[in-house]
């Protein structure tokens, strides 16, 4: 019942914006499959493929915008900040940054993977990272699986006078990749940014090729705020920036 009383009080934030963050994803879906050598005819043939597939597992009464509030609920949370700076969720929990991490982040950062999907790029010297990372403006946290250093989440451009900020992740150890760390970590991270830090909007940049990241942060109910169209150069291509944005509002209808 809470995520259909959400599509339904929230239609004109989900909606239309969602139809244009398809579009988007199908636009980055096409340029992958010529990057991977599939022909403009084979196009087709993919689609039909698609179409294969929504006609074995459609459900005509099956709520079209999916969240991840099946899965999350503010009550999940071990919250340890006042004690130990640490919030929790099962065996993944963020705490703040420290000196001797930007040496790991440097080499997390300076990846070809890295490097292609995240922009602005990071600083490429631990000096640099150091310098970046303890801005005024900006707050980042280790992500700990277990106990072991395997990435960063934190905010840039922090607004404290009109409650904003921008929010970045990058789970730099590749073995640890596709086991939901990302998920719980951007869970934990939304958790102290509205209930914590009491901010009312956090956004995100990202690219038109990074078509898991757009599908992860769409079902924690960040919705399309507009696209810079081709507006950067990665390997002598140009590529269109997406930002999305959750307000605390809607996030505290999903999931508190």
């Amino acid at each position: 019942m809470t995520e259909r009383r959400y599509v339904e009080s929230h239609s004109d934030v989900l909606r239309h914006p969602h139809e244009q963050m398809l579009k988007l994803v199908a636009k980055g879906f096409y340029k992958e499959l010529i990057n991977y050598g599939v022909k403009e005819p084979e196009i087709l043939t993919v689609a039909g493929h698609l179409l294969d597939n929504v006609s074995l597992k459609s459900n005509p009464n099956r709520i079209t915008v999916d969240t991840y509030n099946t899965l999350f609920s503010v009550k999940d949370i071990h919250n340890d900040w006042n004690e130990k700076r640490e919030l929790s969720i099962s065996s993944i929990s963020i705490t703040p940054l420290g000196t001797n991490d930007f040496g790991q982040i440097g080499k997390w950062t300076n990846s070809p993977e890295a490097r292609r999907y995240f922009y602005p790029h990071f600083p490429d010297t631990p000096s640099g990272l150091e310098q970046y990372f303890q801005s005024d403006d900006r707050e980042y946290f280790r992500i700990n699986s277990d106990g072991k250093f395997v990435g960063i989440i934190g905010a840039d451009q922090v607004d404290n006078q009109s409650k904003k900020l921008e929010m970045r992740k990058l789970v730099g150890a590749s073995e640890q990749r596709g086991k939901g760390i990302g998920k719980r970590a951007i869970f934990l991270f939304l958790y102290y940014a509205y209930l914590i830090k009491n901010f009312e909007k956090v956004f995100l940049h990202s690219l038109d090729i990074n078509l898991r990241n757009l599908s992860l942060n769409g079902k924690f109910g960040f919705y399309l705020e507009g696209v810079f169209f081709e507006d950067i150069t990665i390997d002598g291509e140009r590529h269109d920036l997406v930002r999305m944005v959750l307000s605390r509002s809607v996030w505290q209808e999903l999931f508190a």
